[in-house]
């Protein structure tokens, strides 16, 4: 009973980082709001912590800062708020005609496809920098002073159809096998970054022990899963898009085929956020349901579900629009490729925001993130069960 009295009065905090390539900028702000809000030199206040995709990467780098978590969101926000195209995929000429090469070549063979990894886009600036930044001895550290009980990255098997959560956590989280998803403990390496981050089409596949694996938002049909059995019982949300609250008025006519842009940006929407809203959803209702429930048969009928808080933050603003500001901030050559495939204009916007790793556009995200955040304060302080440093 004392236990369980105790695990009420301090729950596990779950962070969920969600995957959108660029767009997960806007993290940084929040992630620096919340920091700003704690008192100086703080602990990280998320024992759990889990990334998917670019949100990884920002899950990693927070997680080997758990010792000092505004020291840890100040190294993220300088990465970010510095960025170029050419720290994540080759944008010279040189690297984008050898990777067109490439692809050019497996389309007349499959021989050669199947000994090269091939993608859109060659994202091996990315492996140097992660090399470069961290640090993932800290981990472990981390995890035994207490400031971190786990890190979780999810990545997409190719061969197996499966979600796994490849995760790094104090011993008593066990690993999990459920219906297309596992939790499988390993030490959290730069492979696993690069095999989370690996956008389908976009960028290439990471091989794993026996596997191929790409990026860890495809079919994730339950993305608050692994935050749960890594030991949260209340998750904050991340999001990178704008929250839909009303249906268009009425349907849109075409004026002309979809450009491959508008199509790669719906198929990416459908990977990144959508199965998200409904796993929210989900989860909301189950509470909604459990509190129907009288306190008595949870233990006489041995009922396991519990109710679990979430917060969520998310832009209040469209990102496409503000990706749509930014787009001579782009290397020429890659003006050229993009306006190809249509996503300079409105219509490829969408598929613009996830790869337009550019200094103003990230630091505007920044600083959205930041001011969404701020407007909920006072709920975000009462989520966290934190004093103010302001």
């Amino acid at each position: 009973m004392h236990e369980q009295t105790k695990a009420i009065a301090k729950p596990k905090i779950g962070l969920v980082l969600t995957g959108g390539g660029a767009r997960a900028a806007y993290q940084v702000g929040v992630l620096r709001a919340i920091a700003d809000l704690l008192p100086d030199k703080s602990l990280n206040p998320f024992p759990v912590i889990c990334g998917t995709s670019a949100g990884a990467i920002n899950a990693a780098s927070i997680a080997v800062s758990a010792n000092n978590f505004a020291e840890g969101v100040g190294r993220l926000e300088a990465v970010w708020s510095n960025f170029h195209v050419n720290h994540i995929y080759r944008s010279d000429l040189l690297g984008v005609a050898h990777n067109t090469m490439r692809c050019l070549m497996s389309l007349v063979s499959s021989e050669y496809s199947q000994r090269n990894g091939i993608s859109l886009l060659d994202n091996s600036p990315l492996q140097e920098l992660l090399k470069n930044r961290f640090s993932f001895r800290t981990i472990q550290h981390c995890i035994r002073s207490g400031a971190l009980h786990a890190l979780g990255l999810t990545a997409w098997g190719y061969t197996s159809g499966q979600s796994v959560t490849f995760y790094q956590a104090s011993k008593q989280v066990l690993p999990w096998k459920r219906a297309q998803r596992l939790g499988i403990p390993v030490e959290i390496g730069i492979e696993h970054l690069m095999a989370s981050s690996a956008i389908p089409f976009i960028f290439p596949a990471v091989k794993l022990n026996r596997e191929f694996f790409g990026d860890g938002s495809m079919r994730q049909l339950a993305p608050l899963s692994p935050a749960l059995h890594l030991g949260a019982n209340k998750v904050l949300i991340i999001g990178v898009r704008k929250m839909v609250t009303d249906e268009p008025a009425k349907r849109i006519s075409a004026t002309g085929y979809p450009p491959f842009a508008q199509i790669a940006g719906h198929a990416l929407n459908s990977i990144f956020v959508d199965s998200l809203d409904v796993d929210l959803e989900r989860l909301l209702r189950i509470n909604e349901t459990l509190k129907l429930i009288p306190q008595e048969a949870f233990a006489q009928r041995n009922i396991t579900l519990r109710p679990v808080e979430a917060m969520m933050i998310s832009p209040s603003q469209g990102i496409n629009e503000i990706a749509m500001k930014y787009t001579q901030a782009l290397p020429r050559i890659m003006r050229y490729m993009y306006r190809a495939i249509g996503a300079m204009g409105p219509n490829g916007s969408t598929l613009l925001s996830y790869v337009l790793f550019e200094m103003p556009f990230c630091r505007e995200l920044i600083a959205l993130g930041y001011s969404d955040t701020m407007q909920h304060k006072d709920e975000l302080l009462k989520f966290l069960n934190i004093q103010s440093a302001q």
